[in-house]
């Protein structure tokens, strides 16, 4: 039987989502985790690979377990039970023996959040303390809609079959006077693509470089004609969608 689980996570003390050789992953946890509440050596698969220190509030996974799970909510209370403080199961789905979290989803939806004053709270944002111009960013943002190749804002070294995406929002919002949130869908993303954009509109926004910069920049497919990646600590992965619905057990 095959399960989809929603997770959510915080990722400071993790490598990032993938299982890694010589550091503690997301996956290795819940691998582990599911494998001792189900009585069996489980591989989990997620719906994409999240860098280090970032974080997820809705993050899909799939497993395969040998028999039909008769208590859902007794099967979550366990995962729960073992899972570490600062990672959390919410919901377990039934879905057919072929469905793939990683393959089968149609967009994902990051957020990252800005502070421009100190504020002691904001453990989970970046203190930038630039003034911005928000309406400039979001002219920036404008030219990312579509499909592109996006290899200017790629981890260099990479070895994607394809840097091409396609992106259906990107947006920044003022949660208050010194609060920002950018948000961006794509139907994939690649390494480290949010926090390099993130920079570079961050880069507008101070005026080092013009909206209309964004395009140039894009087209150049050259990793050094973009901004700096900013901290993976204030970005969230917040919605994986699929084409069908996804019913709770």
């Amino acid at each position: 039987m095959r399960l989809f689980l929603s997770i959510s996570y915080d990722g400071a003390a993790y490598c990032g989502w993938q299982r890694q050789d010589n550091a503690v992953s997301v996956q290795e946890v819940l691998e582990k985790t599911v494998s001792t509440v189900f009585g069996c050596s489980i591989s989990v698969t997620g719906a994409g690979r999240t860098d280090a220190g970032v974080n997820a509030t809705h993050y899909i996974a799939h497993f395969d377990v040998p028999e039909e799970v008769s208590n859902p909510s007794l099967a979550l209370s366990k995962i729960n039970a073992i899972l570490p403080h600062d990672i959390a199961a919410h919901h377990l789905y039934a879905v057919g023996e072929d469905a793939h979290a990683r393959f089968d989803a149609t967009s994902r939806t990051y957020r990252y959040y800005i502070h421009t004053a100190k504020d002691p709270f904001a453990c989970k944002s970046w203190f930038c303390k630039y003034r911005l111009d928000v309406d400039a960013m979001n002219r920036a943002a404008e030219y990312l809609l579509g499909t592109n190749d996006f290899s200017s804002f790629e981890k260099s070294g990479t070895d994607n079959a394809t840097s091409i995406c396609t992106v259906t929002n990107a947006r920044w919002t003022r949660i208050d006077e010194t609060h920002l949130v950018f948000e961006i869908t794509a139907n994939r993303f690649l390494r480290n693509m949010v926090r390099a954009i993130v920079g570079t509109l961050v880069d507008v926004g101070r005026g080092k470089i013009g909206s209309g910069d964004i395009v140039r920049i894009v087209e150049a497919r050259d990793r050094c004609r973009a901004g700096q990646s900013v901290p993976g600590h204030a970005l969230f992965l917040c919605k994986v969608e699929y084409p069908w619905p996804l019913l709770p057990l």
